[in-house]
């Protein structure tokens, strides 16, 4: 028997691997439906969404009419699931704006708002808003709805010269130690992220599919750049050892439950046994996940590796990006060759002085 086929306008459907689950996102309000497609409860929602919505149509030359075009453009539809999400929270957060003018949103307003959004959100949301910003005047100035960018001179929230240094490379001891205490079910999504130099988001989501024949064939999820990698031995052999569950079918990594990894339930795994190795004296503080991309890169670097070759491993589309997670190894480097000239010198003078 056939089924009926149902469309539904003002939708766009997405499947998510890493759940397994069909979702939609409501196009004039940008939100996404949280009820499984299809479902009674998926209806009652978008009824609700519906009404909520109904007859709310933003007024011709304010913030609110400019976000609805920019919905509709080809520039945000073509955005990845993940990047589009991010972008909603920040057109969520700049909603009760909407009734603001356009001819209203000068300079001074932009920097106003970074400094109200820094007090509520810290930095990185603020800079983020920023750009989200940015990216909605550029639109704007495109459909001749404005004539300058009000975000290009307003600069963004600096990093604390006293603050600790986010995601650091992972020492060889520390290294040893993680692999040593995790729990079967996280080994394979770290040594991913620790051989292959994954994003924790890649890793845990990667398809059972993109493995074949000993070799990795997948594309980062930020960047939208291929990643191609002959696994590592221990990969291989954390792929060998992973209990077969129905997940597999899905992605490669799975948790306890034989269910898809989500980031903030590895993370919520991941907290603990962090925890027990810094108390034990094993790692030091400030051990990230994301920090096992800067360690390829510092070892790679470390290696003799040119820029090109690490954006490559790393899927970034610029040598500029394979900088910023080399650069401890750089520094190191450079700082080496430094002190040798320097304490040559010293010698030297030394033996003249004599």
């Amino acid at each position: 028997m056939t089924g009926t086929v149902v469309r539904i306008k003002g939708l766009k459907r997405y499947f998510e691997p890493k759940t397994g689950r069909w979702y939609a996102y409501h196009r004039k309000s940008g939100r996404r439906l949280a009820a499984e497609f299809g479902t009674p409860e998926f209806f009652a929602e978008l009824a609700a969404v519906d009404a909520e919505t109904k007859g709310q149509e933003a007024k011709p030359g304010t913030l609110a009419a400019l976000i609805e075009s920019y919905r509709r453009s080809a520039g945000f539809q073509s955005l990845k699931t993940r990047t589009k999400s991010d972008y909603q929270k920040v057109l969520e957060y700049l909603k009760p704006l909407g009734p603001s003018p356009l001819a209203e949103l000068t300079q001074g307003w932009v920097a106003r708002l970074r400094d109200k959004t820094f007090e509520k959100k810290k930095r990185k949301f603020t800079n983020y808003t920023l750009t989200v910003l940015s990216i909605l005047f550029e639109h704007a100035i495109e459909q001749e709805m404005m004539t300058v960018n009000p975000v290009s001179k307003v600069k963004r929230v600096r990093k604390p010269t006293d603050s600790k240094e986010a995601n650091r490379p992972w020492l060889d001891y520390e290294r040893d130690a993680v692999t040593a205490a995790l729990p079967a079910h996280m080994r394979l999504p770290v040594a991913l992220m620790m051989y292959c130099g994954l994003d924790p988001q890649d890793a845990l989501t990667l398809p059972r599919t993109a493995v074949s024949d000993g070799r990795l064939d997948t594309r980062r999820g930020k960047t939208g750049v291929p990643v191609w990698v002959p696994l590592p031995k221990p990969v291989l052999d954390a792929i060998a050892a992973e209990p077969k569950h129905p997940a597999t079918t899905l992605t490669l990594c799975a948790n306890s439950y034989g269910k898809p990894w989500t980031v903030s339930g590895f993370r919520a795994s991941w907290r603990p046994v962090r925890q027990a190795l810094e108390k034990e004296g094993k790692v030091q503080p400030d051990l990230t996940l994301k920090g096992l991309r800067h360690t390829v890169a510092t070892i790679l670097r470390e290696m003799g590796k040119d820029y090109s070759a690490i954006a490559e491993m790393l899927g970034q589309k610029t040598e500029a990006m394979a900088k910023h997670y080399s650069r401890r190894a750089d520094m190191s480097k450079k700082m080496a060759e430094t002190i040798g000239d320097f304490e040559a010198e010293v010698n030297r003078r030394k033996t003249k002085n004599v």
